[in-house]
């Protein structure tokens, strides 16, 4: 870890330190979902695979149909630049409950490691252009720690833009991610009836 970048792992340590229980987590494809079933692996965890860039819109939707829950959302900075009109949305809905966490480590990590086509773009201006005044740069485990508690107490939307050193190589999740199996537990914990298609209803 450098002195002015900590690592994805080490944020998320602190992360799982300042959840509740009731706390729905959304994060994005590659090491933002690997990583983070190692650090606090829970039914309350939704893991997106292999869908870039639809971390936020998910999480968006959770934040409104879950309105009395805390919703988190691990985010890329690349995944963001794909779908941007999802920020934008956050502003203008403005669900009180969700909290932004962007990983701003400007490169696509789960491709390969590609730089971002804009990096000296500030994430920051762009989140709060977009209408999210509680938006702030964090650099240190230090800022993170400090500023995390109101980020997940307050009235939202939040957002956290959380300089972070490059992870490319692909970590190694805590199980075999299983997208049917995932979003069945993630159900299961949100209470919600299974779904059954009204070929199969009687």
């Amino acid at each position: 870890m450098s002195e002015s970048r900590p690592t994805r792992e080490a944020y998320y340590r602190v992360l799982a330190e300042s959840i509740s229980e009731q706390t729905l987590v959304v994060t994005s494809l590659g090491n933002a979902s690997y990583v983070w079933s190692n650090v606090c692996d829970r039914p309350e965890n939704f893991y997106l695979e292999d869908a870039m860039g639809l971390a936020l819109p998910l999480a968006l939707g959770l934040a409104v149909s879950q309105s009395r829950k805390r919703v988190v959302v691990a985010e890329g900075d690349g995944g963001l630049m794909m779908h941007l009109g999802a920020l934008i949305t956050v502003g203008s809905v403005a669900p009180r409950n969700l909290t932004v966490l962007l990983v701003n480590n400007n490169i696509h990590a789960a491709s390969g490691g590609q730089p971002l086509t804009n990096t000296g773009l500030d994430l920051t201006d762009l989140a709060r252009s977009a209408g999210i005044e509680k938006t702030l740069y964090v650099g240190s485990l230090e800022t993170f720690r400090a500023h995390l508690p109101s980020a997940l107490t307050e009235e939202g939307p939040s957002v956290l833009v959380l300089a972070t050193e490059p992870d490319v190589p692909p970590a190694k999740p805590a199980f075999p991610m299983n997208p049917p199996m995932m979003k069945q537990r993630f159900m299961d914990a949100l209470g919600v009836p299974r779904y059954v298609p009204a070929m199969f209803r009687t």
